[in-house]
């Protein structure tokens, strides 16, 4: 059986048919997986490279989690930011990592123009700088996971109470930590830790588990991590 099978979509831009390759559930199980949710797989087909959605006439990209339709404003907003300098091509069939990141950064051009909500633009930005990990770029990694955290904390601000707090809460810490700040970090595991109204114990595990290689990794560069914080996360 092949990994890759073919599905049709409709362009919510041009109303356009296309053809789009999806990754089979069998195919899709990790190998291993960083913490922050970055996975690698075994075989050749990574899923996370078909994600995004690309309308080969068009150009307009989405992914399954983005916007359902555009309204006539934000068509033409993306014709005249984006579509009046795309060029016909088709990302329909297997891709390559730099391929996936055209994809990525296209659907990322797609959502800034014509609003997008910020917890899709989140997982994209997030997204990209695992597809830099791939490539082992770690300056264009890290670029990324910036703007991937002070997009995770939009959300968390506007609209935290809606969404799995536990996990938004250990992606910002995650990310502030492997930015190289970990105060931060801690201040955001521990709030996972000590809110009560969370009972997500898998996050708790980790919120403590990641506090626990940041102390670790303060000891080996003779740093840190102030008194309180420590009590905080243990408490």
């Amino acid at each position: 059986m092949e990994p890759l099978y073919s599905t049709s979509i409709t362009c919510i831009c041009c109303e356009s048919p296309f053809q789009t390759s999806r990754v089979r559930p069998s195919f899709k199980k990790a190998s291993s997986r960083d913490s922050d949710f970055c996975s690698y797989y075994k075989n050749e087909i990574n899923p996370d490279y078909y994600v995004v959605r690309v309308c080969p006439k068009c150009g307009f990209a989405t992914t399954e989690n983005g916007n359902d339709e555009l309204n006539e404003r934000q068509k033409q907003q993306y014709y005249d930011r984006v579509g009046v300098h795309w060029t016909m091509r088709d990302y329909g069939g297997k891709r390559t990592l730099e391929q996936a990141l055209e994809c990525y950064k296209l659907v990322l051009l797609c959502m800034q123009v014509v609003g997008g909500k910020d917890r899709i633009i989140s997982g994209i930005l997030h997204h990209i700088a695992w597809l830099y990990r791939y490539k082992g770029q770690q300056e264009q990694e890290n670029r990324f996971l910036r703007f991937a955290l002070e997009s995770y904390i939009r959300v968390y601000e506007t609209e935290g109470v809606s969404l799995n707090n536990a996990k938004l809460m250990f992606l910002i810490g995650e990310l502030h930590r492997r930015l190289g700040e970990p105060h931060e970090a801690v201040r955001w595991f521990s709030r996972v830790v000590n809110d009560k109204k969370i009972v997500d114990a898998s996050m708790i595990r980790a919120c403590r588990e990641q506090w626990q290689l940041l102390r670790l990794e303060q000891q080996e560069s003779n740093g840190t991590i102030a008194g309180d914080e420590q009590a905080t996360i243990n408490a």
